[in-house]
């Protein structure tokens, strides 16, 4: 392993509306290949990366969008959604010849290989980057809770967070300029204070597991391959 790494693997979690830009709704093939070029990055210092990617950007199952539809039709639409980011993103990165798997939830073997934990731990240390998709293929489990969950299973160093701010604050530092940053944290805070960091089920398996949750700036170019190495700037829950 490099000297300067601090985690050797790692599961970063980006959100499907990261993957928007200015767009109301869907993808900007702009922001996924500048976000495929900081996995890049990081791939390329010897980290073994896998990634969930939520679907914010095509349908949620909380949202206006899905209020006529039953939640539990509406959790499984949403799950679909992260296929599709899924794919987006392995298209994104095996054009920079980042070799990456998609492994679902949800078996769909005509387009993804289904989820089993001794072949992505198998393709982790051939150098591939694993992107698991349709969350934990449950409802009402968040793509959160599936990040934490496959951080464990993937016996991961840290889960991390890429958001549109540079760590966990207080309030909304958009909307309130006395939001407070903060540099550490521990899960009984972020739980306590409901600091929204991810959803309470992902903090408390994370707790329980002892995985550190990293929350750092998505769109800062550089700043995962800064976190990676314990460097840059961010909020680590612990």
């Amino acid at each position: 392993m490099p000297q300067d790494l601090k985690y050797r693997r790692v599961l970063m979690k980006l959100s499907g509306e990261g993957l928007m830009g200015d767009k109301d709704f869907g993808l900007c093939t702009k922001t996924v290949d500048r976000i495929a070029n900081e996995i890049k990055a990081v791939h390329d210092m010897g980290v073994e990366l896998c990634l969930v990617i939520g679907a914010g950007n095509i349908f949620r199952g909380v949202s206006e969008a899905a209020a006529s539809i039953e939640r539990t039709s509406a959790d499984y639409m949403g799950m679909l959604g992260t296929v599709m980011n899924a794919l987006a993103m392995q298209s994104a990165l095996e054009a920079k010849g980042v070799d990456t798997r998609v492994q679902s939830a949800i078996p769909m073997s005509t387009v993804c290989e289904s989820f089993i934990r001794r072949r992505a731990e198998r393709h982790l240390q051939k150098g591939r980057v694993v992107i698991f998709a349709a969350g934990t293929g449950n409802p009402y489990f968040t793509t959160d809770t599936a990040a934490a969950l496959r951080a464990n299973e993937m016996n991961c160093d840290a889960l991390l967070k890429g958001t549109q701010v540079d760590g966990v604050y207080s309030a909304d530092p958009k909307k309130d300029t006395n939001a407070v940053r903060y540099d550490t944290l521990t899960y009984q805070d972020v739980l306590a204070r409901d600091l929204r960091v991810m959803d309470t089920s992902a903090v408390a398996l994370a707790r329980d597991n002892k995985v550190p949750i990293l929350v750092f700036a998505l769109h800062t170019p550089g700043a995962f391959a800064q976190v990676v190495k314990g460097q840059g700037t961010y909020t680590i829950v612990q």
